[in-house]
Parts: C-alpha cells; structure tokens; sequence
C-alpha cells in the first residue's frame, strides 16, 4: 500500500488511541499515537459583546474544543449557537469565561434545529466570572457532562 495516494487508501475502523500513526515534524516523519493528538487541544478565544450571534457550524470552529469567552463592552446577552449534533458524534466542546463577566453580561449556548442540551431546548447560560461547562454529543442530542462555577 505504500504506493497509494492517501485519498485511495481504505477508512480506518473505530480507533482505540493506542494505534501508531504516521507524523510529518519539521520536514522529518515519526511515529504518534491517536491518544497523543487527542489530548493536544488549542483553545478558540472568542471576544464577545452584547446582540453578537455566532455559530459554531460554521466552518471557521471545525475543530474548535476549548473556547475561551472573553467579553468586550457594555451589559447585554450574546448567543452561541451549538453544532448540530447529528454532524459531530462524540465531539466534545469546553466553554471557559474570563474575568470580564457579570450578572448583566450573558452568553446564552443555544441548541439548533431541534437539538437539545441536557433534554433542553432552551439555553445554558454563563453570565460569571471563570465560570465552565463541558458539552458532548452522541449525535442525537448535547449532554452536559461538567460545570464549573
């Protein structure tokens, strides 16, 4: 197989993370293991302010798993509109604020198209300082599976 073209090679089965993969370093190839790269996450920092909407299908958040919130001018609600589960099975997503927020500052994490957070329709809300969440979808639905407060 070593003569293939990677599009032409055949999809891998569920990974288990311990399988050895192929990594192009600085021009050199080594030898990574699934497990390594899913624990190396760069976090999205995101600067938002009151009436703002972004969504998180959007093309530009991919890959984005660790979003820092960092809030910008005056008091007022922003939403965050979740990937659609059913295009992200087992993705996770962590949501962290930073020191700029308050009680009249408010991002509000909104499921779309049907989807639901925790059985919810409705938004999860983060409106403290260093406030988290941790989210995950097994395609069909978000589940909350962490807070911090």
């Amino acid at each position: 197989m070593g003569n293939l073209k990677i599009s032409a090679l055949p999809v891998a089965t569920a990974l288990q993370g311990e399988e050895n993969i192929v990594v192009v370093q600085g021009g050199v190839t080594t030898k990574s293991t699934v497990q390594n790269i899913l624990n190396y996450v760069v976090p999205t920092t995101l600067t938002v302010s009151s009436g703002q909407t972004i969504n998180l299908q959007d093309a530009i958040y991919e890959s984005s798993e660790l979003i820092r919130l960092t809030w910008n001018g005056v008091n007022g609600t922003m939403i965050i509109n979740l990937p659609e589960a059913s295009q992200h099975p087992n993705r996770i997503m962590r949501f962290l604020s930073n020191g700029g927020f308050a009680a009249a500052t408010r991002v509000e994490l909104t499921p779309i198209n049907g989807n639901t957070l925790d059985g919810s329709s409705s938004p999860y809300v983060i409106n403290k300082t260093y406030e988290g969440i941790q989210i995950w979808t097994d395609g069909v639905e978000w589940f909350i599976i962490q807070k911090k407060a």
